[in-house]
């Protein structure tokens, strides 16, 4: 990159009134144009109030560039962005055409604008102004949207009215977390609507706040809302069904399903026998054709207790072969550990040890 010497920079150097100065790029250039073509800079902008007295580079493209940092250097600090800043204030002014200073990125100013991209009255109209322009843009199938949330722990102090909580954790319950619930289309996994929360929150009534977003959002009648087992809630169900959308998600063991999974289990058994479960096969990678499920479909109505709405649903009661190789192979293990310990208990008879004979005895010594 060239730049104009100034006068006094020109006396200091020499003849030369040119000087070469070196940065480097990585994916900067990229991230930044991606992210132009999303129109991320006017939707910000757009939405995020901006004070008559405020100076430096608007709230748009200090997302932007920040985003940039962020995905490249794989920092999030906001101590590290001035620095970084500085290594790349040429080629960034170029790529933004914007007059950029270290000074618009101090710690302060970036606290201010994640203050404006916590408030939801912001930012559920930013989500929504872009996903109305990535889905416009690229013709998007909208018809299945996938539901999920997952949890991040980490060594921080837990206040009493902070985002790190204790909670249900399959990582390590010893440490604090958040939760982040997210919908996005399916198979693509373009992320529709984003709710990050506090860590102690179940699964459950998270599903519906962001299912409303979607809805209201892609104003598209008809849609298959796919989760695990925690959407399958009741009230969540119901609410899909009142408003004409479709779910897919397996039930969980309790209430009306727990009672009535025995005689599911039996029906399918004995169809079964006579060879009347709808078989579905696959191809596995020696290309040999292979059981990969077996079931069958029933109905049943549902309705919410004390609610007005009552709806026909399906169940697929499913057979897969590996599934229950795998939980045969993992029952043997756990009765072979088990058969381990007991004969621990009851050693041979030889010098020191004593065999148990009783069974009262060895459940004296357990």
């Amino acid at each position: 990159m060239r730049v104009q010497l100034a006068q006094q920079a020109q006396k200091i150097l020499g003849k030369s009134d040119l000087v070469i100065i070196t940065e480097r790029v990585d994916d900067v250039a990229l991230l930044i144009g991606q992210m132009v073509t999303m129109g991320l800079p006017e939707v910000l902008d757009r939405h995020i109030p901006r004070h008559w007295t405020q100076r430096g580079i608007s709230w748009g493209w200090t997302a932007v560039i920040w985003l940039a940092s962020i995905v490249t250097e794989g920092d999030h600090r906001k101590v590290s962005v001035e620095t970084y800043l500085k290594g790349m204030q040429h080629t960034l002014s170029h790529l933004t055409a914007q007059v950029i200073e270290p000074l618009d990125f101090r710690d302060d100013r970036l606290s201010h604008l994640l203050t404006h991209l916590s408030k939801p009255a912001y930012w559920h109209q930013i989500e929504h102004d872009l996903n109305a322009r990535s889905i416009e843009v690229y013709d998007f199938s909208q018809d299945v949207i996938r539901c999920d949330a997952t949890t991040v722990s980490g060594e921080h102090e837990v206040t009493a009215d902070g985002l790190l909580q204790f909670g249900h954790s399959k990582d390590d319950p010893t440490r604090p977390q958040i939760k982040v619930m997210m919908g996005s289309l399916d198979p693509l996994g373009m992320p529709l609507a984003t709710d990050v929360l506090s860590g102690e929150r179940a699964d459950d009534g998270l599903y519906l706040p962001i299912i409303e977003r979607i809805r209201i959002g892609l104003r598209t009648p008809g849609l298959l809302f796919v989760g695990d087992c925690k959407m399958s809630a009741l009230d969540t169900r119901a609410y899909l069904a009142k408003h004409q959308d479709w779910y897919l998600s397996p039930l969980p063991l309790t209430g009306a399903t727990a009672e009535a999974m025995d005689a599911w289990i039996t029906t399918g058994v004995t169809k079964g026998e006579t060879g009347e479960l709808v078989r579905i096969e696959r191809t596995n990678d020696r290309g040999h054709t292979v059981l990969a499920a077996e079931g069958y479909e029933c109905e049943r109505t549902c309705c919410v207790p004390g609610g007005a709405g009552v709806w026909r649903e399906r169940v697929v009661v499913v057979r897969s072969p590996m599934h229950a190789d795998q939980q045969a192979a993992g029952l043997e293990k756990r009765l072979g550990h088990a058969e381990t310990q007991l004969t621990a208990l009851t050693p041979p008879r030889g010098r020191g040890k004593r065999h148990i004979t009783d069974e009262a005895t060895l459940v004296d010594v357990t």
